[in-house]
């Protein structure tokens, strides 16, 4: 396990795969809708659809260029915390479902105060190896890391 030095800290960048991965699906549901034979009208919301959400999820989730953005993350005594240029330092719940793989950490969070979960998704190029690699560690081992901010106390 780890020792009674609960701190750690990430901060990553722009993932370049991501964004591939990204224009790769939003362009197939542009094709889709496309040729899809229904009326022009639907036809209309689908791609009005299709863009508005990849002007709200590629700023904020996928470049990282909205001051709404999540950057990094930290883990201190008091639980964790995420970062934001908005908000700075906010603390949240890490949620059960939150993923630790290889390839990308998935991690799903509750802000103290709101009912619904958000996600960041931290893929293997966003970060370097090493990094990355203790970010996993850290999100499967960490002890209380399902328990809300304000229920974690010191020794």
């Amino acid at each position: 396990m780890f020792s009674r030095n609960d701190r750690f800290e990430c901060r990553w960048r722009p993932s370049r795969r991501l964004f591939q991965v990204y224009c790769a699906v939003a362009s197939l549901a542009l094709c889709s809708a496309m040729v899809l034979q229904v009326p022009a009208s639907l036809r209309f919301v689908l791609l009005i659809s299709v863009v508005a959400h990849a002007a709200w999820v590629l700023p904020r989730h996928v470049l990282l260029s909205s001051p709404a953005a999540v950057t990094a993350i930290r883990r201190t005594p008091e639980g964790w915390v995420m970062l934001s240029r908005r908000a700075g330092w906010h603390p949240i719940q890490l949620l059960h479902d939150s993923v630790a793989l290889p390839a990308m950490v998935v991690v799903r969070y509750r802000q103290p105060g709101q009912w619904f979960a958000r996600a960041a998704c931290i893929p293997a190029d966003a970060l370097d190896a090493e990094t990355h690699r203790r970010l996993r560690l850290r999100l499967r081992l960490s002890r209380n890391r399902f328990a809300p901010p304000s229920a974690i106390r010191q020794p």
